[in-house]
């Protein structure tokens, strides 16, 4: 018999929502010192610089299912259309106002669907897309990777993320996340997140007998992102 599957329980739920305020709130802090030049760098997000991330961070804290499907229907269900277009909408003149549209939707919990680990991983993937190339130290809690690894490792939700690790043995040398079976990758659990959701830059911090057939699905999916979409 099939297991029907279920929403996160409500202080389960509560929590997650926490954890994403919790990491937007910091990514606003290490925005807030950018300068010009900074807010244009590209990011691990395919071909989008700093500006745009934060202003897709903020259309996906905006949207709640029937808005999303709206968008979409209205987008011929073409992501890089839809994305294109919310971007549009929340992204301010100059940056400065961009970061104004987003400080409102730190504390929101809209969302398109019940996926609350997938939302809270779209914050912590997103904010090691624009730290790491601006050098940034700070970096997601583990409190908070946690749970996104053990979706990722699941389920393909946001990125496509279960293929990169399908047969293979995951485990975090900082925390108790533990997944599949295979040969092994270890390492952090950000530099796990990150790999599955196909940030192939990463790969340099994972080890194990595993982790060549991990890089081969990471250049694959690279080579196929259209330019100019989110890739996850």
């Amino acid at each position: 018999m099939r297991r029907r599957r279920s929403r996160p329980a409500g202080s389960q739920e509560h929590q997650l929502w926490a954890l994403a305020h919790a990491e937007r709130t910091a990514l606003a802090e290490d925005l807030s010192g950018l300068g010009a030049e900074q807010w244009r760098h590209r990011t691990l997000c395919g071909q989008w610089d700093v500006e745009e991330v934060v202003a897709h961070l903020t259309a996906a804290a905006s949207l709640d299912q029937w808005q999303w499907l709206r968008s979409m229907l209205g987008a011929r269900f073409r992501p890089d259309v839809h994305n294109r277009r919310r971007l549009a909408e929340h992204r301010g003149r100059p940056p400065a106002e961009t970061l104004d549209r987003f400080r409102p939707v730190i504390g929101s919990t809209t969302s398109p669907s019940w996926h609350t680990p997938a939302y809270l991983g779209e914050v912590v993937v997103h904010a090691q897309d624009i730290r790491r190339p601006l050098g940034l130290p700070r970096a997601p809690s583990v409190e908070a990777l946690t749970p996104v690894a053990e979706f990722f490792a699941r389920h393909d939700f946001t990125v496509a993320s279960r293929p990169h690790a399908a047969g293979l043995q995951l485990r975090a040398d900082d925390g108790r996340f533990a997944a599949g079976t295979g040969p092994l990758v270890t390492g952090s659990t950000l530099a796990l997140v990150m790999a599955m959701a196909g940030r192939a830059s990463y790969l340099g911090e994972l080890h194990g007998p595993g982790v060549p057939a991990l890089r081969s699905r990471l250049q694959g999916t690279a080579a196929g992102t259209a330019e100019g979409q989110d890739p996850g």
